[in-house]
């Protein structure tokens, strides 16, 4: 039988060394693909800082100065994603698919978790994205701008911020959760 640790090993490296990722690296994904992913990862954003936005509200005062530090990054990156999404001529005004709903529905029920659950979460989905990016790190792929932006020094020192305020051995069934979507997540991308 598979130890709970062990299916949440196999997530992580599922969710940080996905095909899209690969393609992505490789420089072969289409471009259809990579704007779908990218138009629905702005969605998954806008969530994500109306979600962090009401943990920084409740979160312990030590908590706070990271918390308010991701905010801002989460509306830098909502102003990088407009230039972006416009020089590839992204429609923004597009539904969420269903991973990017599911995910919205994950952070709305984070909202009445506590808040050691609730960082422990928002860690695991901010260290995937560096790891994830991280993997796709080439000097050659047309995406190198991306592979770029979401592996800066920055990010990975706010990583490691939330990374001292997660429990991620106590939430290991919520740990699991988020992974599942963020492949998820990935998966929209190549459907």
């Amino acid at each position: 039988m598979t130890s709970v640790s062990g299916v949440v090993d196999d997530l992580w490296t599922a969710a940080t060394r996905h095909p899209f990722l690969d393609a992505v690296r490789e420089g072969t994904i289409a471009d259809a693909a990579f704007n779908q992913w990218l138009s629905q990862d702005v969605l998954f954003v806008a969530d994500l800082l109306t979600f962090q936005a009401r943990l920084l509200a409740r979160a312990p005062r030590p908590a706070q100065g990271v918390l308010a530090g991701g905010c801002v990054a989460l509306v830098d990156e909502l102003d990088w994603f407009e230039v972006q999404v416009a020089r590839r001529g992204i429609d923004l005004d597009q539904q969420p698919l269903p991973a990017t709903i599911a995910y919205r529905e994950l952070l709305q029920r984070l909202d009445g978790m506590p808040t050691d659950a609730a960082l422990t979460a928002l860690w695991v989905i901010e260290r995937v994205y560096l790891l994830a990016w991280s993997s796709a790190v080439s000097d050659t792929s047309p995406f190198r701008e991306f592979v770029d932006h979401w592996t800066t020094p920055e990010f990975a020192a706010y990583v490691d911020a939330l990374g001292e305020l997660a429990t991620p051995d106590v939430h290991t069934e919520l740990v699991a959760e988020v992974l599942e979507h963020e492949v998820a997540f990935w998966e929209m991308a190549l459907a």
